[in-house]
């Protein structure tokens, strides 16, 4: 099995990476873990305290269960993936069952963070992305997919996202094996990671 790990700024494009990687590889060789279902089970918490975590911080993040997981998939097993509500900003109580695959894309903004998380992946990504789009798009994405309003998403930005972006993910640009930027498609980039996901696979 091969693991990416797929990092960058909240924004940034992974999604949009990661779908351009989907599209190189058939479909039934490639599995997606996200980050974002692995953040700590908040039940014991109000909802009013959980809007008060900061989720941009590594602390926010079950790694021993992520790390668990992805031994247990590069072993050949099936895991129960957690499935996460940002609407309620906890999990749901629901799973979705995982099936070990030829790659395993493990995508989120703290991946690199967590030393032997990240000593799991066989190729590290960064994408790039200008903090000022990284920001519209955090703002379309969380008024229209997460329920926020536009005071919550910046107040969130100022005060959590931009000076955890600068503590814990811009630094881990230094443990990448390929930096992407998403100011344009990126026809070299994908072809590179294309040409080493299918050089490591051989």
């Amino acid at each position: 099995m091969l693991i990416i790990g797929l990092t960058g700024g909240t924004g940034c494009g992974k999604t949009t990476v990661v779908n351009q990687i989907l599209n190189e590889l058939p479909t039934d060789e490639v599995g997606i873990i996200s980050q974002d279902s692995y953040y700590n089970d908040t039940s014991h918490l109000s909802f009013e305290e959980r809007t008060k975590i900061n989720f941009d911080h590594p602390k926010s993040i079950d790694f021993d269960l992520l790390y668990t997981h992805l031994k247990q998939l590069k072993a050949g097993q099936s895991i129960e993936q957690p499935e996460y509500s940002f609407v309620d900003h906890n999990r749901t109580g629901n799973t979705i069952l995982t099936h070990p695959r030829k790659v395993m894309i493990v995508e989120g903004i703290l991946v690199f963070t967590h030393p032997e998380v990240r000593e799991l992946f066989d190729i590290k990504i960064f994408v790039h992305a200008d903090s000022d789009e990284r920001l519209i798009r955090r703002l379309k994405r969380d008024i229209s997919e997460r329920g926020r309003d536009i005071d919550e998403v910046l107040n969130r930005y100022q005060n959590t996202l931009k000076p955890m972006h600068q503590q814990f993910i811009e630094p881990m640009k230094e443990y990448a094996d390929i930096i992407i930027p998403t100011n344009k498609y990126n026809t070299v980039a994908i072809d590179i990671v294309r040409a080493t996901i299918n050089e490591k696979l051989l």
